[in-house]
């Protein structure tokens, strides 16, 4: 199973141009993301205590609804 870690590894830019990109990119800069956490609960946690950007909980819910509908039954 693809973890919502690996899953937004995708979205990674140098350049980002978008929240969802400059999501990612604090993921993997983060080091004490929970890289490996499957539940929404864990993950909406971290990033609303650590977040690095204003709509960055916004971001991440519209992300999550693409990847549960990719990624889970």
């Amino acid at each position: 199973m693809t973890t919502f870690y690996q899953y937004m590894m995708a979205f990674r830019d140098d350049k980002p141009q978008d929240n969802r990109s400059r999501l990612a990119n604090w993921m993997y800069d983060d080091h004490h993301f929970p890289k490996h956490a499957e539940q929404y609960d864990e993950i909406s946690r971290y990033i609303e205590t650590y977040s690095p950007f204003l709509n960055a909980l916004t971001t991440f819910d519209e992300v999550w609804e693409e990847y549960r509908l990719i990624h889970h039954d």
